[in-house]
């Protein structure tokens, strides 16, 4: 099928469920999404079970999709851009600490943790992977998704200066999971023996630090160009070609792209848009790359409900998914209270404020296009697909639905 049917589709669908979703259901946009396309999903292969090929050309287009692709070279740099955009700099400024420790320390501890239990769990069921793989595997969980984050909060009524801390975290833990994730890979594919420590530093460095470097020198480059005119027209195709050309570029240079969209993004929402824009300028900014958050918002949780289609659930895999959720939710409170009690002196947190760190830090799409990403390399890659797939499923709807119950009795 043509490209330009395939988008046809998702758009046409990601509209009805929309509708469907405003008008009876009435969940959270990213929740009720994701539920109506599993459902949608199911439906299809059940009518494709009673009547053979009835729903062939769908689940066919569907499977056939790249979702990894989709999703890291293409939706994550937009998102991740916007989400900085409409982030309170000041407000992140004032929790920088916080954000900082709990975006670094927090998912490197988590990956360990989580890679650990992860690896016992399997002996448990006599399933032998190597503890390398079982470290791969946390580097894509740990990570909470700014996607899904950004996309509950804003509507759970969580005290600002939490969300801030929240939704910065999920921003930057976001690009430092894929480095981490990009750095146990390459260990994998090279062999740990040829790959020592000073390889694994350098190869973090350049991601992270370098995709740092890098979107600090894309915003001031948006900052500089759109300082020059005063036309809200050719000022938002810049933000948008700056985007578009610096998520090219950053892979091209082998740095985080994510982390490079983060910051630029911060910088053209704070700096530019005081300098450098007219009033008007950065209102039709706002507006446009608003639409672009919904609009790509709403594809990403359609697609995952979709791409349920093309993955095997085995019984066992249900089993052990079951075990593993609430001890990656422990490994997370852990993984967040160790550097807290730590720095705690320095911060403006309290106990109870790790709770809701934990409980919601929500995983999404990144998590699962990571694990799709896998190559046949990995010969674990199905089995961590479907435990990933699941731990998104219970983290959306769980989560997702039940934050704001756990904002009141937290604070009430």
């Amino acid at each position: 099928m043509e490209i330009f049917n395939v988008i046809t589709i998702i758009v046409v669908l990601t509209a009805l469920f929309a509708y469907v979703n405003t008008r009876y259901i009435k969940l959270p946009n990213t929740i009720g999404l994701m539920l109506i396309a599993i459902v949608f999903s199911l439906l299809c292969g059940v009518a494709n079970y009673i009547v053979p090929n009835t729903m062939s050309p769908i689940i066919t287009s569907i499977k056939g999709l790249d979702f990894s692709a989709i999703v890291i070279n293409v939706l994550l740099s937009f998102l991740l851009f916007a989400g900085a955009l409409h982030t309170d700099f000041d407000q992140l400024k004032k929790q920088r600490a916080s954000v900082i420790l709990f975006a670094v320390s927090g998912v490197l501890l988590s990956t360990f943790f989580i890679g650990g239990i992860l690896y016992f769990v399997l002996q448990l069921f006599s399933i032998q992977v190597p503890f390398l793989h079982c470290l791969l595997f946390g580097s894509f969980i740990s990570p909470t998704d700014p996607i899904a984050v950004l996309g509950i909060l804003t509507k759970a009524n969580v005290p600002k200066k939490l969300e801030i801390n929240i939704v910065g975290e999920s921003l930057f833990n976001d690009g430092i999971g894929v480095v981490i994730f990009i750095t146990i890979l390459s260990i994998i594919n090279n062999g740990a023996d040829n790959f020592g420590t000073v390889e694994i530093v350098k190869l973090f460095a350049q991601e992270a630090i370098g995709g740092i470097l890098f979107g600090l020198a894309l915003g001031y480059i948006i900052y500089f160009l759109l300082k020059q005119i005063d036309d809200y027209e050719t000022e938002v195709i810049i933000t948008l070609a700056g985007v578009m050309g610096g998520s090219v570029l950053a892979y091209q240079l082998h740095v985080s792209a994510p982390l490079a969209m983060v910051v630029a993004g911060l910088m053209t929402g704070h700096k530019t848009k005081e300098v450098a824009m007219s009033d008007i300028t950065a209102l039709y900014v706002d507006k446009f790359w608003h639409l672009i958050d919904v609009l790509l918002n709403a594809v990403l949780f359609v697609l995952m409900g979709l791409k349920i289609l093309a993955i095997q659930f085995e019984l066992q895999h249900i089993l052990i998914a079951s075990i593993l959720i609430p001890l990656f939710l422990l490994a997370r409170y852990i993984a967040l209270q160790l550097p807290f009690q730590f720095a705690k002196k320095y911060l403006t947190l309290q106990n109870k404020d790790i709770v809701l760190f934990t409980w919601g830090g929500l995983r999404g799409g990144l998590s699962i296009a990571m694990a799709l990403s896998l190559t046949d390399k990995i010969p674990d890659k199905n089995m961590f697909v479907s435990f990933t797939f699941l731990i998104v499923i219970f983290s959306i709807f769980v989560q997702g639905l039940t934050v704001n119950k756990l904002v009141k009795k937290l604070y009430k």
